[in-house]
């Protein structure tokens, strides 16, 4: 499926009632896993596709083409709409996001998330008007042909004020934006508040004690998983090698029997 499709199928599930769980793979097994399972789009993780290579997550820990390879593999393998986490662009200008846009086009993407992060830890989202700016160049690039996520990390950079992460997601839809994401929310009632301030559809970052009906009914659309799912399979792996390390023993150990039903 070309992309201008797989942009259509991907635009069409955040219009329909109920919303969708749109899971982040970090690589081709995990993508073909998840399509397996039936779910109708992916994300990409920056965190995840760093982890795999062996860095830590961080500005630009992978890099564009990086990233970008990882995405096109997903999508070929998979045929399913991918939303890229494009972290902040890829660029130290809004003229630099645009182009970041237009490359995730071109590698057959269907959405693709830009976040208003600096990388300075001691000052790590950008003033509001430069991230302003950088989303309003992204949907320029966007427009009719890429589904554009603006993403505010405050919470998610001990920054936990909502009513600036309100703000901010105003405005990146003001701008264009056809979806908006503060990743870091705790609550129902977080939840709430911002989807009730906004009139576009909201991402909302999955965590333990909220379940998809609650994070539905406070009135988001689509709720992704980050690297979470890359945790679970490295924390399984780490204890596995503990028991083998200090007890010799392999009774953890899996086995490819149903590598043909995920791959095949």
């Amino acid at each position: 499926m070309k992309q201008p499709e797989l942009y259509q199928r991907f635009r069409a599930l955040h219009e329909q009632e109920g919303g969708f769980i749109m899971p982040n793979a970090w690589d081709g097994t995990s993508a073909l896993l998840l399509k397996q399972a039936g779910f109708l789009a992916l994300g990409t993780s920056s965190a995840a596709i760093a982890s795999a290579m062996g860095r830590l997550d961080g500005r630009h820990a992978i890099s564009r083409e990086e990233h970008l390879a990882n995405a096109k593999l997903i999508v070929e393998l998979t045929g399913l709409p991918v939303n890229g986490d494009f972290e902040d662009g890829y660029g130290t200008s809004p003229a630099d996001v645009a182009a970041t846009v237009e490359a995730s086009i071109a590698g057959g993407l269907a959405g693709i998330g830009i976040e208003d992060t600096t990388g300075n830890p001691s000052n790590p989202i950008r003033e509001f008007d430069d991230a302003v700016e950088r989303v309003r160049h992204a949907a320029k690039a966007a427009r009719g042909r890429i589904l554009l996520t603006g993403r505010t990390d405050n919470f998610i950079q001990g920054r936990p004020d909502l009513e600036d992460t309100i703000k901010r997601l105003v405005a990146f839809a003001e701008v264009g934006a056809d979806v908006l994401y503060a990743p870091g929310l705790e609550t129902a009632a977080e939840i709430r508040a911002v989807c009730d301030a906004v009139s576009k559809p909201v991402n909302v970052l999955a965590r333990r004690g909220l379940t998809f009906a609650t994070i539905a009914e406070a009135g988001a659309q689509r709720v992704s998983v980050g690297g979470s799912l890359t945790w679970t399979t490295v924390n399984a792996l780490a204890d596995a090698a503990t028991e083998i390390r200090d007890r010799g023993d392999f009774s953890s150990l899996g086995d490819s029997s149903r590598l043909h039903e995920w791959l095949g």
